[in-house]
């Protein structure tokens, strides 16, 4: 403020040189990805300079919009430049009337003749504002096309699912158990299918995770070289969340399979003479009905905490805060689908975690001793 003492105020702010050095960068930068352009088009175009294996593989890598893209940015950085070099003229200009009108202010001999330096200056002002706001719009809208848009949600959601497809098993069948178990308060038979495909989902998820060598990896290293990092505990609650899911549907599906085979062997054994076809039937329904049973008796297990934490409770109202539980988890899984953010992240790994701990696992055990008093010979 020093060197507008006069007029009290800076009628052009602004750096010259350093605008004029920011230019000159994005001159060179532009030229660069001119030249990267130019040669990128020619490999993508198969030009005769390189062909070979090497020359396939590597266009074959090559996304076919990279092109474009290079294109599209050496256009937008040689604007801004070209737009930043027209602001550096002006700035120069407005900044050298300022500097005549601090001149004039501090020889005034009046305050009218101060008063009417001091009007220029503010008009300057104005002036320099606006001046300011139309390159800061303009270097907006060049740099709108340094890059390929954000996808959309749907486009980031469905990247997310192909990328990992494993956790997005897992998260479908979080978000079916809690559908499930809120359609099961109003048609338990239509709520207990429903959690049947999500058990089965788990299943699916568990068998690519532990099939999975980096999922594996994040695990060892945290018993074998004390790496329990932000990686460790996120798979070891996603191991416990899908072996905790599938143990409905694995329960059902052995308990099915013994009361089949029993009923169909029967049917064999009552008509020796027929073909091993006779017990399919029999075997079919005894499956079916022997799977449907132990769902749905394990459906209505909770968790021996939950249990106990509401022993003064009814059974309503226990049902809901099991669908609340259950809530939880679907809202977790959806939060793997919003922006990246690490601690969103953390804090649903940290939910998942205790809900793992207080409900899922001891549930899971509670429903498997369930299972085997029913399997067993």
């Amino acid at each position: 403020m020093a060197e507008h003492a006069a007029l009290g105020f800076d009628p052009a702010p602004g750096n010259p040189a350093a605008v004029l050095a920011l230019t000159r960068k994005l001159g060179a930068s532009s030229k660069s990805l001119g030249e990267a352009s130019r040669v990128v088009t020619d490999l993508v175009s198969h030009s005769s300079s390189w062909q070979g294996e090497a020359a396939t593989a590597f266009r074959a890598s090559l996304s076919r919009d990279l092109p474009r893209y290079l294109a599209s940015a050496h256009t937008s950085l040689a604007e801004a430049a070209r737009r930043l070099t027209g602001w550096h003229d002006t700035l120069v200009a407005h900044r050298e009337l300022a500097a005549r009108y601090e001149t004039q202010a501090a020889a005034a001999k009046t305050p009218e003749a101060l008063s009417d330096v001091r009007r220029l200056a503010r008009e300057l002002a104005a002036e320099h504002a606006a001046a300011a706001r139309r390159v800061a719009a303009t270097l907006n809208a060049a740099t709108d096309k340094l890059a390929p848009k954000e996808p959309g949600l749907l486009a980031s959601i469905w990247h997310k699912i192909t990328e990992d497809p494993a956790d997005a098993l897992s998260n479908a069948s979080a978000i079916l158990g809690a559908i499930g178990a809120g359609v099961a308060l109003f048609f338990p038979p239509a709520g207990l299918a429903i959690m049947l495909v999500g058990s089965g989902l788990s299943l699916a998820a568990l068998a690519m995770h532990v099939s999975d060598a980096k999922f594996r990896k994040s695990l060892t290293d945290g018993f074998t070289k004390g790496q329990f990092d932000a990686d460790f505990w996120k798979s070891s609650v996603t191991l416990l969340g899908d072996t905790a899911g599938s143990v409905p549907g694995v329960a059902a599906i052995a308990s099915g399979a013994k009361a089949g085979t029993a009923a169909a062997r029967a049917a064999m054994a009552a008509a020796p003479e027929a073909s091993a076809l006779t017990g399919l039937a029999p075997g079919t329904t005894a499956f079916r009905q022997a799977a449907w049973s132990t769902a749905d008796d394990l459906r209505q297990v909770e968790s021996p905490l939950t249990g106990w934490a509401m022993r003064s409770s009814t059974q309503e109202t226990r049902d809901r805060v099991g669908v609340l539980v259950a809530t939880t988890g679907a809202v977790t899984a959806g939060c793997d689908y919003g922006p990246d953010n690490e601690d969103v992240e953390h804090s649903s790994t940290a939910v998942d975690g205790t809900r793992g701990i207080l409900d899922d696992a001891p549930s899971a055990i509670k429903r498997s001793g369930r299972a085997w008093s029913v399997l067993r010979p």
